[in-house]
């Protein structure tokens, strides 16, 4: 059975830290007709579900107003870019006869201007928004799996928040947490994550060894807490 990696896509794969909370203040801007800027918004805003952190500032009906529009504030707020090694790894990985996919809230419509070609292409499945209920619930990971037609015991899922922990722990995969992302490496740790990796450079073949069983041999570093 061919070994499998998934990942979340904001802060492993992708960073979108300053995109995220500025389209966040641009919508709660537009809705309230005030100025909120992004210094405005809560500390933990950029881990907590976008319709929570919009009430709080007193939006109403945010649900309804991020349908319309998210999608035109993100596509024209400050841009994002792939952390440096992650195309690296993603071939490092193909290389080695690893499987790979993508968890995320993203929806599909915005892939393609999110990730670039090469990193898309890399991706054997996606799972997205619209095709799971979304994390922490371990629906999209299953999902991912029988797409690849792989068992919770040949994959590892690489997130960076509380909620990916969750939903690894829930699908009974092995879990490595991605310190450089939203949560950080200290919340990922408290929270009991065994393997916190400290740089997007890590992600590669040596993800294999926390596959129980796993066949591969190379180092992975841990975050030191």
């Amino acid at each position: 059975m061919r070994p499998v990696v998934l990942f979340d896509l904001d802060g492993v794969l992708l960073d979108s830290r300053d995109a995220m909370l500025a389209t966040l203040a641009g919508i709660a801007t537009a809705a309230l007709g005030r100025r909120i800027t992004v210094a405005d918004l809560p500390p933990e805003a950029i881990t907590t579900p976008r319709v929570e952190v919009l009430s709080a500032l007193g939006v109403p009906n945010p649900d309804e107003l991020c349908e319309i529009w998210w999608d035109a504030a993100l596509a024209t707020t400050a841009g994002t870019r792939i952390f440096p090694g992650v195309l690296e790894g993603l071939m490092a990985l193909k290389d080695a006869g690893t499987a790979t996919g993508l968890v995320t809230l993203q929806t599909r419509n915005r892939l393609p201007w999110l990730l670039p070609p090469a990193v898309l292409d890399l991706l054997d499945t996606t799972v997205c928004r619209e095709d799971a209920e979304p994390k922490p619930a371990p629906d999209g990971i299953f999902l991912a799996l029988a797409r690849l037609a792989a068992a919770p015991h040949d994959a590892v899922f690489v997130g960076d928040t509380l909620t990916d922990r969750t939903a690894a722990f829930e699908a009974s995969v092995a879990f490595a947490g991605a310190g450089w992302g939203y949560a950080g490496a200290h919340a990922l740790t408290a929270a009991g994550s065994r393997v916190v990796l400290s740089h997007p450079s890590q992600i590669g073949p040596g993800l294999l060894n926390l596959i129980p069983g796993g066949r591969h041999t190379r180092q992975v570093t841990t975050a030191s807490h």
